[in-house]
């Protein structure tokens, strides 16, 4: 194994749409940005490109703020955060524990600390099936355990890697507008919102009980727009369809960029690969 800089932390929970695959093309756009004050990341998720800024040394104390609407989500980053050792201390009893029993008794369970609520989360993302996080419209946890022979749930190396990035960041639990209350000129923001679907039929904006549809990605554009406005760096990804070329195409200055991302969180395996999707910015970016 080489040095921890060189490989830690990488994301600790596997998350739809997440930017593992796309960090190549997203650091040559923060590159592109240039330096920046402070980091700013509405939709976490897995929180790729946070930990690969993290990694680099690119990211402060108090200089990043991490958010998302999934209050599961951030718990997760604040348990870790707050008490690694108690979280991994948890997931080493979920790993002796882990059945399919054990499974469901644990996604039915109500946690009573935040890192027992860690643990939950990151015991189900690894052991629930193809790593889908979904939610039901009563904000429950429903996905059915899946088939892994030897699932990682304790790679306490990497999550204790990941509790020292995340001491660098605030975290809450909020919408994406909430950053125009703290965004300042030179400030870099990068959105990963659930993405505008391709097709009628392809779909899937639901992580948690609330959707993102139509609306959302047009008051998300205003959002961007507003910051671009100020003097924040922006970056955005999203799906490459005709819907968001039109919202962010006449924009003055800014760029819409194709990359081709790796997409393997799908129930049917012939419609995982290579897909496209847009990088806008209001920095021209070199691909």
């Amino acid at each position: 194994m080489g040095d921890f800089r060189e490989n830690l932390p990488r994301p600790f929970l596997k998350w739809a749409g997440g930017k593992r695959q796309l960090l190549p093309q997203l650091m040559a756009g923060i590159e592109a940005v240039g330096p920046f004050r402070r980091y700013h990341e509405p939709f976490v998720g897995g929180g790729a490109v946070f930990f690969e800024l993290a990694r680099r040394q690119e990211l402060g104390p108090d200089e990043a703020f991490i958010s998302d609407t999934n209050a599961n989500l951030t718990a997760a980053y604040l348990g870790l955060q707050l008490d690694a050792e108690g979280v991994i201390e948890r997931l080493r009893e979920h790993k002796a524990r882990h059945s399919r029993e054990h499974y469901y008794a644990v996604r039915s369970a109500v946690p009573e600390s935040m890192a027992e609520q860690a643990a939950r989360v990151i015991y189900l993302n690894k052991t629930c099936f193809n790593g889908l996080f979904r939610e039901n419209s009563r904000g429950l946890f429903n996905v059915p355990m899946g088939r892994y022979k030897n699932p990682l749930i304790c790679d306490e190396e990497n999550l204790r890697a990941c509790a020292e990035a995340l001491k660098r960041a605030q975290i809450r639990t909020e919408g994406f507008e909430a950053v125009l209350d703290r965004a300042k000129p030179g400030d870099l923001v990068y959105f990963d919102p659930p993405y505008h679907p391709v097709s009628k039929t392809a779909s899937f904006t639901k992580y948690a009980k609330d959707d993102f549809g139509v609306a959302e990605q047009r008051r998300l554009a205003e959002v961007f727009e507003e910051l671009d406005g100020r003097g924040v760096k922006v970056l955005l990804s999203n799906s490459m369809t005709e819907f968001v070329r039109e919202l962010y195409g006449d924009m003055p200055g800014i760029t819409i960029d194709e990359v081709l991302a790796s997409r393997c969180v799908n129930s049917r395996a012939d419609r995982r690969g290579k897909v496209s999707e847009a990088l806008v910015s209001n920095v021209k970016c070199e691909m």
